[in-house]
């Protein structure tokens, strides 16, 4: 399923403070991004415990329960895990990835808050999430009448707000510089085939690997800082991670390109550097550009001055990469005042690009 409109992090908070207690809230979206940490940071926010299900490891039986005979009759008793006396967050993980008979099971779980004659204790909260299918993680079709019981939500990771939460929880600098430079790196779609993926949960990952083995305070071999990255995040995403970890003896190198104070890395065993320098122009270029020219101020001003220098210089460096910084080939275009210009001022870059 993809939402018409969703929602960050915070954006999220605040929807689960307000809709979950009255109604039962799914939250979708890719596997790593972020929602089981958002469910638990809800259920504190409220003072309740946090219990968690896992759709893809459920049978029915461990919903409603089994069969217990009391006197001429018999009643279903629910499980000690759903069955408490105090009320509580019951977050089901994955429920879009469970049977369709477990699916049915969970049908007055969620719209009633109830199992056979058992009621959930007043003020639980019941919220489920999971992933899309285009996401290549397992999932299941979601019945109709479960969907209609809930109230949708697709969560999409915001750089920023991530990087609020990953200073106040300590994660290594290395990867809060990058993301700082790099917000697109934060998330990548995941690939059709088995290959790694970067997340706020790769990120996570990578950092306490990072942490553990103390980088930063010791010179790490290279190999290990190599399987470290390239164990975590995508491929492209780890050999950008590691030429940004290569030149942090100067993290501030593309704002002093800009301001003018620095040049462009020639030299040959600077080319990882160069490129990782590059892609991080491109960025911050599609990041502050505005769409309208009219809504230039002093500063992108100078930026657009710059940036057209800059790329004249590079490309008498190295033209692919100059070109890269213009194209268009993942998808995200440059405001077309900008490429206008681009074509005005250096003909022989687009020209060679077409």
């Amino acid at each position: 399923m993809n939402l018409k409109f969703t929602v960050t992090q915070d954006e999220l908070s605040d929807l689960l403070l307000n809709l979950a207690p009255i109604r039962p809230v799914f939250i979708w979206g890719a596997p790593g991004i972020g929602k089981s940490a958002l469910v638990q940071k809800f259920a504190d926010d409220v003072g309740l415990e946090c219990v968690s299900l896992l759709g893809s490891q459920l049978a029915p039986e461990d919903i409603i329960g089994i069969p217990q005979i009391k006197g001429d009759t018999s009643e279903f008793m629910p499980p000690k895990m759903i069955a408490r006396r105090e009320p509580y967050v019951l977050f089901l993980d994955e429920l879009n990835a469970c049977s369709q008979e477990v699916q049915k099971a969970f049908y007055s779980l969620i719209h009633e808050k109830r199992i056979g004659e058992y009621h959930l204790p007043e003020g639980s909260v019941v919220i489920g999430a999971g992933n899309r299918s285009q996401d290549g993680a397992i999932v299941k079709t979601m019945s109709t009448a479960l969907i209609n019981r809930m109230f949708h939500v697709q969560l999409v990771a915001d750089p920023n707000q991530w990087l609020e939460w990953a200073y106040t929880h300590g994660l290594h600098p290395w990867v809060t510089d990058y993301i700082t430079q790099r917000p697109d790196h934060l998330f990548s779609e995941p690939p059709k085939t088995e290959e790694l993926y970067s997340t706020p949960r790769s990120w996570h990952m990578l950092s306490d690997a990072l942490h553990e083995y103390g980088a930063g305070e010791k010179q790490l071999p290279d190999k290990i800082l190599k399987v470290l990255a390239y164990g975590s995040v995508s491929a492209a995403h780890a050999g950008m991670f590691l030429a940004f970890v290569k030149q942090l003896h100067n993290k501030n190198l593309l704002g002093e390109i800009i301001k003018g104070d620095a040049r462009w890395p020639s030299a040959p065993d600077e080319r990882d550097v160069l490129y990782f320098v590059a892609q991080s122009f491109r960025a911050k270029l599609l990041m502050e550009l505005p769409d309208d020219k009219q809504a230039i101020d002093k500063n992108t001003q100078f930026l657009t001055h710059r940036a057209k220098a800059l790329i004249k210089d590079l490309s008498h460096i190295n033209i692919e990469l100059a070109q890269m910084i213009v194209s268009s080939d993942d998808g995200k275009v440059l405001p077309e005042w900008f490429m206008v210009e681009i074509v005005r001022d250096l003909p022989r870059l687009i020209k060679n690009d077409r």
